[in-house]
């Protein structure tokens, strides 16, 4: 079954491919080789504004050799409205039928003087793919045949203002978005409050999971990263307990698996821990 029949029908589990070392395309498979019961890999595009293979590309060749469905992220920052077109068209004919829509790190971040296009935004950009879903362009005009892109999108769970970020969901989903892939969380009473608020949008949420490294990791992000909160407990039971990121994990996914539709997981690259939730998850939803 695809991906976008399993949504909002049975338990979903995702994952990221880790960064893509240049030309190295063919270790990354190898390593991806090694997931197990996937429904799908997402791929980056160009995170941090650093160096990476085309998105596109590189879902194509995970779909071609690993026979996984891939969703390469497509970013406004480095597309003119003329190429993203483009480059649309070219990943339907690769085969590619799912995208996430994502704004993109600005090239500040990254080591290049590139120049940021951002031509359209992210509900421009949907609304976009929605058309030439319709076989209509930009301008409305008819260019042979259509696409079939399901459109990912980003959420927030634990935002400072909920409720924007449930009206900024809903703009999405006016749009044209099909389904959400959530920023990562550690704080389960705020996991599970957002999914019965964003539950009512009527859109598969998949809930981001982050296995923490360390407790050097864990301090990083509760002190230095927007949106994501580590609660003192989960630092404590790392340090006091010697729990392990991907038993922690295990505990957040327990907690939150009825009130989702499925998990991201974000292990940056991390085949066996990410096989471990991956196993610990099915022997869940199989009891369920």
């Amino acid at each position: 079954m695809s991906l976008i029949k399993k949504l909002g029908k049975s338990f979903v589990i995702t994952t990221e491919l880790g960064p893509v070392k240049g030309a190295l395309f063919k270790e990354s498979l190898d390593k991806a080789q090694e997931y197990i019961s996937l429904d799908g890999i997402n791929i980056h595009d160009c995170p941090m504004a650093n160096l990476r293979i085309n998105a596109i590309s590189m879902a194509s060749l995970i779909q071609r050799d690993l026979n996984i469905e891939a969703i390469p992220h497509f970013t406004c920052r480095d597309h003119s409205l003329l190429g993203t077109q483009a480059d649309l068209l070219g990943a339907h004919a690769l085969g590619i039928r799912h995208i996430l829509v994502t704004t993109g790190d600005p090239p500040k971040h990254g080591p290049y003087p590139s120049k940021p296009v951002y031509d359209y935004n992210t509900f421009e950009l949907i609304k976009l793919i929605k058309k030439m879903n319709r076989g209509i362009d930009y301008l409305d005009k008819e260019f042979g045949g259509n696409t079939d892109f399901k459109i990912a999108c980003t959420a927030m769970p634990t935002a400072r203002n909920l409720e924007n970020e449930l009206k900024r969901m809903k703009k999405k989903i006016d749009a044209g978005a099909d389904f959400f892939q959530t920023q990562v969380v550690y704080d389960v009473e705020k996991a599970i409050a957002f999914s019965e608020k964003a539950r009512n949008l009527g859109k598969p949420i998949l809930m981001g999971i982050m296995p923490l490294k360390s407790v050097k990791m864990a301090r990083y992000m509760k002190d230095n990263v927007e949106g994501i909160d580590v609660p003192d407990e989960i630092i404590s039971s790392m340090e006091k307990e010697g729990k392990t990121g991907i038993e922690i994990a295990c505990d957040i996914i327990k907690e939150i698996y009825k009130s989702v539709d499925g998990i991201h997981i974000m292990a940056l690259g991390d085949v066996k821990g990410t096989n471990q939730i991956i196993e610990y998850v099915r022997t869940l939803t199989d009891k369920s």
